[in-house]
């Protein structure tokens, strides 16, 4: 089997423009599955009827099918030669049928030996699917489009003694034994949806129960199945799944529609989970967890991707999308969804600063990249290359802005209409914003700008006081750069939520016109440049703009180092103030770069040094936020501010900044640490996560010294540690040291006591990997041979190779080309095992543009190499783009 499905014609895009309705829709599917590691066979029957949506005559049945051998076809009942259809190019095609009839065919599929972990697979000798976005034609000939929606009866046949346990959509209708010691189990879902949320499991797997009562009282049967050795690491999923059914039902009053809700962990999988309905699959690492093996962030991932996929049974599930240029219909608002009901979970400050940093670095960066699309393309030529960023955070940011402006209850009734008025539907992104338009009464024709315009929109704000006229005018400039096919964009409706802050350090009530808006207040920028004016202010206000980050844009405002530091302590608003902190560690940190590149001595700005002391020495009230204000901007954040990014300084420039403020601050840092240190076990709750948060962020801070004293202390810790929250905070603070050696000991201890944990040892090559050292290249080299190491598994290639390339920025971008080279290496590896992790892997190469001219050259140079070889659609469209 060969993943890639290389071909010598060139893969074509398909458009938006060009969709059309099916010539046939789906009413009844009936699978029946004989499982066997390399000959699966599946019979399909499908009940069809001409769609009166098309009013062409005599339209032929086109379905897709990809790696199947087929071993006959019948319609209605009569068996088909070959000269009765039509199989080419990947599809199979019927003509002169009539307006209803049932074809049946039988294929035979390996799912052994399916690398690429798209439709029937095997994951530790387990069965498993993944449909989306067209994996089901993997399984079987099938129109595979989200358009055409079934109700799904599966039967599964199995060896039951090497594969007790069999799933799938819906509710279990019938099991029991046959001869030969095999057994079988039908499946029903009694909802009609399309083929990508189809699922199947079978394998040796053992559940962990529990129940959930819904609001109307009927009681759901709530299972998690995994591998026996996993049984101690569910709990915390199933709690989750709970709290999201019930928050799910308050806040949305969607109530759950089945008897039962399952979920499976598999080792490999391609994405995080899927939401296939009433049977979702997990990676095991957004799924499970343990405090001993897993870290505080892994919890609250397990937390929010449960969320996710459930709350997907609505967004998504019910309620679909029409053709995959809608994917962040779905995406976007289930984004926002898991987003909300995270802030509801923990505090709400610090995941708001979590989801911008990362919306900041990574989505502004794909925005200002060679791969850059709307939020709803135009065009793809793989769909697997949009499950991106821009597509589930920033969609996320619109449906956000959406409920900014409508306010949250007319927000809410805008939802509340979207899921009565099309459920059991495939619709549009236009669909759902019409409904909030209608429930609000807003004109959000200029909104959708926000979904057909690619790039990070850049406003630019500045303010005047005028002392005599008691007024203050705030004066509002947007542009939005070029992205490639989309040269020239209109202005766009971006609502900025703001607030004055006076010089008592209050918020200060704003009149405008005579109008009294309050001490905040969503304003709406809607033209290219407009401006506000406040009135019967008795001084300068510092403004507070874009709080809770209310729209996914740059804003630009010339805030003096005072203004920052006092925005730092005074803002009423947690993301602002941990924003006003980022921006004035930036201005230190530009300071820096720019002393760098002059070749001049370094010297920090005393500004820096001056807020950090502050934060370290006033009383904590809040160790999360502390412990995120304590962060300096990534070397990623530092580069986006960039036209031309120098790798090389923006490095030096961070760590001279990190050594210098941990030297002039180590006593504060120590005595934070030391605060936050506690004999107690582990424990979950919000105040123990917050004061680990914290003390580790500290440490990072005096092992940064290269102390004796504080390599000690994170020795100690390693040891000590009964969590691995802890445990792994000390081994990076030891591998990351200066001298190899420190951590040598601990990497040896980590390996030994955890090497039965597959999901520990990822974290383990990871720390590996981002170790910020020249000799890291040749570490992960030699790390690939690895008894845990395998390049067939997605976890361990993300775990390794993308940490290294994205997270060890300096490293991957040396000058002698040796990173670029070995990411090419593995890029063309991954193309015939896997191309949609080839694809995603490949992306750090693709944003040439903005290095060095030597690097753009080198970079350029290997992505050519990959364009070489045989391509898989996924990396033909992502190579080509880049080197356009």
């Amino acid at each position: 089997m060969n993943p890639a499905q290389t071909t010598s014609a060139a893969p074509q895009p398909i458009f938006l423009k060009d969709y059309l309705p099916p010539a046939f829709l789906v009413e009844q599917v009936y699978l029946n599955f004989l499982l066997h590691p390399t000959q699966t066979r599946v019979t399909s029957r499908l009940d069809f009827k001409r769609n009166p949506a098309r009013k062409e005559v005599d339209l032929p049945l086109v379905l897709e099918g990809q790696e199947l051998k087929l071993i006959s076809i019948k319609l209605n009942d009569k068996s088909l030669t070959p000269q009765d259809y039509q199989l080419a190019d990947q599809q199979l095609t019927l003509t002169s049928l009539p307006d209803t009839f049932t074809l049946e065919v039988d294929v035979e599929i390996d799912p052994l030996n399916n690398t690429a972990l798209e439709g029937l697979y095997q994951s530790s000798g387990n069965f498993c699917t993944q449909c989306e976005a067209e994996g089901f034609r993997r399984i079987t000939f099938y129109p595979d489009r989200p358009d055409v929606l079934a109700r799904f009866t599966t039967r599964i046949e199995a060896d039951k003694n090497l594969y007790p346990v069999l799933l799938s959509n819906g509710n279990l209708v019938e099991q029991g034994d046959l001869e030969k010691g095999k057994h079988f189990a039908l499946w029903q879902d009694p909802f009609p949806k399309p083929a990508y949320l189809f699922a199947l499991v079978a394998g040796n797997l053992h559940p962990i129960k529990d129940t959930f009562t819904s609001c109307s009282g009927r009681e759901v049967a709530l299972e998690l199945w995994v591998e026996k050795q996993n049984l101690h690491k569910g709990e915390h999923a199933l709690r989750s799944l709970k709290a999201a059914m019930l928050w799910d039902e308050q806040t949305y009053g969607r109530e759950y529609d089945l008897a039962i809700y399952m979920i499976v962990a598999v080792d490999d999988f391609n994405m995080g989970a899927m939401e296939n309905k009433g049977l979702n699959v997990f990676n095991s690492a957004c799924v499970l967890a343990d405090p001993k093996s897993e870290t505080d962030a892994a919890f609250n991932r397990v937390e929010s991707v449960v969320a996710h996929e459930y709350f997907h049974n609505w967004s998504g599930n019910r309620v679909t999308c029409r053709d995959w240029f809608q994917l962040s219909l779905k995406e976007g608002f289930t984004v926002l969804r898991d987003q909300q009901f995270s802030a509801d979970m923990n505090s709400s400050a610090v995941e708001r600063i979590q989801q911008v940093s990362r919306l900041r670095t990574a989505q502004f960066a794909e925005d200002a990249g060679p791969t850059a699309h709307p939020v709803r393309p135009e065009s793809y030529i793989e769909i697997n290359n949009f499950y991106t960023l821009t597509i589930y955070e920033k969609g996320a940011e619109v449906v956000r802005m959406l409920s900014e402006l409508l306010g949250k209850a007319t927000f809410r009734k805008g939802s509340d209409l979207y899921f009565e008025r099309f459920d059991g539907q495939a619709v549009t992104v236009d669909d759902f914003v019409a409904c909030m338009a209608e429930v609000s009464g807003l004109d959000l024709s200029q909104f959708m700008l926000w979904y057909s315009q690619a790039g990070t929109p850049e406003v630019t704000a500045s303010g005047e006081y005028h002392a005599a006229e008691k007024t203050y005018t705030l004066t509002l400039k947007q542009q939005i750069p070029a992205t490639p096919d989309q040269p020239l964009k209109q202005p766009m409706l971006i609502p900025i939520k703001m607030g004055l802050v006076g010089p008592a350090g209050v918020d200060i009530p704003m009149e405008v016109n005579g109008e009294f808006w309050g001490a905040e207040r969503v304003i709406q920028l809607k033209e290219a440049e407009q401006s506000f004016t406040f009135y019967n202010l008795e001084a300068e206000p510092v403004p507070s703009l874009l709080r809770g980050f209310s729209a996914p844009i740059k804003l630009n405002f010339a805030y003096t180092r005072e203004q920052l530091a006092f925005l730092m302590t005074c803002d009423s608003d947690g993301f602002n103030r941990w924003d006003a902190g980022q921006r004035l560690a930036l201005l230190a940190l530009q300071g820096l770069v720019s002393q760098q590149q002059a070749g001049e001595k370094l010297s920090l700005d005393s500004s820096l040094i001056q807020a950090y002391s502050k934060l370290l020495k006033a009383p904590v009230t809040d160790p999360a936020i502390l412990a995120e204000m304590l962060l300096l901007p990534s070397e990623a954040y530092i580069a986006e501010q960039y036209a031309e990014v120098d790798i090389d300084a923006i490095h030096q420039a961070r760590e001279f900044a990190r050594k210098s403020l941990a030297k002039e601050l180590y006593t504060d840092f120590l005595r934070l640490y030391q605060a936050h240190t506690t004999t107690q076990k582990w424990s979950p709750d919000a105040e123990a996560i917050a004061a680990r948060r914290l003390k580790n962020v500290c440490l990072s801070w005096l092992t940064t010294t290269e102390k004796t004293e504080a390599l000690q202390l994170a020795q100690a810790q390693f040891k000590q540690a009964d969590n691995m929250t802890d445990q792994l905070a000390a081994l990076t603070c030891l591998v990351h040291a200066q001298d190899a050696s420190v951590g040598k000991e601990a990497l040896e201890a980590f390996a030994k006591q955890w090497s039965h944990d597959a999901l520990v040892m990822d974290s383990w090559f990871s720390v590996q990997a981002s170790r910020p050292h020249p000799d890291v290249l040749a570490s992960v080299q030699t790390l690939e041979n690895h008894s845990a190491f395998s390049m067939k598994n997605p976890n361990k290639v993300r775990a390794l190779i993308s940490v290294f390339v994205n997270q060890n920025r300096v490293n991957f971008h040396r000058k002698d080309a040796a990173g670029y080279q070995f990411l090419a290496n593995k890029v063309i590896e991954l193309n015939q095992l896997n191309p949609q992790i080839a694809a995603r892997l490949v992306i750090p190469l693709t944003r040439y543009k903005r290095m060095d001219k030597v690097r753009q050259g080198l970079m350029k140079k290997a992505l050519e190499r990959i364009q070489q070889q045989p391509l898989s659609a996924d990396l033909f469209e992502i190579i080509n783009k880049a080197l356009e």
